[in-house]
């Protein structure tokens, strides 16, 4: 293990500039300043592991015993131990220590290669090297793609770890994401725009933004007719978009089916950078991650797909209102499906990427019902997964009514924390992952809005059978 640094601030200002940085050997960390150790402070921790991931730790001076292992979310390989500053200073102000790392620096940012082990490194290593004791209880908590990795985690700490809290999570599973991103993009080509736009296979930045101009043009060019828009409100149907307009407080009604349409529409292909260029530039990473293209289009059905789909309805109602036939359509795009996965980038995902379901540790997860990004409907795939492991005593799941990815207050996420950590330690969840429960104590927190309410989410539309391993 490399030196790493020791620095203290304060630890309402984790973004302020450091008050003290020293170098120290590998193991031993130097005595902060008399000035320094007067301040209210927590101290911060970096090191690296052998394969060159590097971790950070801060830990307050009244520390309560619990480490939270926390898992960032896709993006820049950048170590972090919680998803912002706010909620860090209030986990910390709490006694909690944390740490995370920013999984190989040398890997894809679709880092499920060695993210696990990493987390794991990481914990190894702070235990070892930062903390006074052992801690008595170890949380692993992820954001997005780090709630997938806290989710795995989850699976894998047995005796590492005591209990996840995952946030927006893409619990569905890399497998999964691939699907249901690629039946959406394929009936925008197929049914509105050229069916011999590239969808796999990017391998550069430029040419997966091209892809995603081709589709948001074509999407464009739906929204001027009542048939485009039928057609489009099928492909966001199997993109699982919510419909729900950043402006609004609430989802569009499903009594409002040309509201829903227009919503989803915006959710998807709105801004300057939109929900579509994300998918196919993080397609890049994934294949990178995982040697070549793990996703196929051949051999799905997609009237059984459509079939359970929340969205049914409403795509029902817009085909009849533009006079079109909506099993021709679905036959079609069963009839002319030709992507086909490369077996070994499949094996690849299906091993880093896929939850199995058996938890060997309690779980929470936490989801925002208008998630833009990872929709909502992973949870329920999610749950009908972890059920057929047996392990569903283990798993609780929560929802806040709010729009966004990960667009959770710092009151929401400590109270997650909070409900964890007692049902590890006094072995029982009790009520404590209710709505009400969670609402009541986020709100107690006084950290920002408490949004917390009873819901169950629809089926992933697209989704491959549980459990699935390939």
């Amino acid at each position: 293990m490399s030196p790493r640094t020791v620095t203290t601030r304060r630890t309402a200002l984790r973004a302020a500039a450091i008050a003290v940085g020293v170098a120290v050997a590998a193991g031993v960390p130097t005595a902060v300043s008399a000035a320094a150790a007067t301040a209210p402070a927590s101290t911060s921790y970096t090191g690296t592991l052998a394969n060159g991931t590097t971790w950070i730790a801060d830990v307050p001076a009244q520390w309560n015993g619990t480490l939270l292992l926390y898992s960032h979310g896709f993006g820049p390989l950048t170590a972090a131990d919680a998803p912002d500053p706010g909620t860090q200073a209030a986990l910390l102000a709490r006694g909690y220590a944390l740490a995370g790392s920013s999984y190989d620096p040398n890997g894809s940012e679709w880092a499920l290669d060695t993210a696990v082990s990493d987390q794991f490194g990481t914990l190894a290593a702070v235990e070892s090297t930062v903390l006074t004791s052992r801690p008595a209880h170890v949380l692993a908590f992820g954001t997005s793609m780090g709630g997938l990795i806290s989710a795995l985690e989850a699976q894998q700490g047995a005796g590492k770890i005591n209990g996840a809290l995952t946030t927006c999570g893409i619990v569905g599973g890399g497998v999964n994401l691939n699907e249901y991103q690629i039946d959406g993009e394929y009936a925008i080509a197929q049914l509105l725009g050229n069916p011999s736009t590239q969808l796999v296979g990017f391998g550069d930045d430029t040419t997966a933004l091209a892809t995603a101009s081709a589709l948001t043009a074509d999407a464009t060019a739906a929204q001027t007719t009542a048939a485009g828009r039928a057609r489009l409100a099928l492909a966001l149907a199997f993109l699982n978009t919510t419909p729900w307009l950043s402006t609004s407080t609430t989802p569009v009604p499903a009594s409002d089916p040309n509201g829903q349409e227009a919503a989803q529409y915006n959710v998807m292909f709105g801004g300057g950078f939109s929900i579509m260029d994300f998918i196919e530039l993080g397609r890049v990473s994934v294949d990178q991650a995982d040697g070549g293209n793990a996703t196929w289009d051949v051999g799905t059905n997609f009237a059984r797909a459509l079939a359970g789909s929340p969205f049914k309805n409403q795509v029902e109602a817009l085909y009849k209102e533009a006079g079109l036939n909506l099993n021709a359509d679905l036959a079609t795009l069963t009839a002319n499906t030709t992507i086909k996965a490369d077996p070994a980038a499949l094996r690849s995902l299906v091993a880093t990427s896929v939850p199995t379901g058996r938890l060997a540790v309690p779980e929470l997860d936490l989801h925002t019902i208008g998630d833009n990004l990872v929709p909502v409907q992973n949870e329920n795939y999610y749950r009908h997964l972890v059920d057929q492991a047996g392990s569903g005593g283990l798993l609780r799941q929560a929802y806040t009514e709010s729009f966004g990815h990960c667009n959770f207050s710092s009151a929401e996420l400590v109270a997650g924390v909070q409900a964890v950590m007692h049902r590890v330690t006094t072995g029982h969840w009790d009520n404590v992952t209710t709505a009400a429960s969670l609402e009541q104590a986020a709100t107690a927190l006084n950290l920002g809005p408490a949004r917390f309410t009873a819901y169950h989410p629809g089926e992933l539309t697209g989704s491959v059978p549980t459990p699935y391993r390939g």
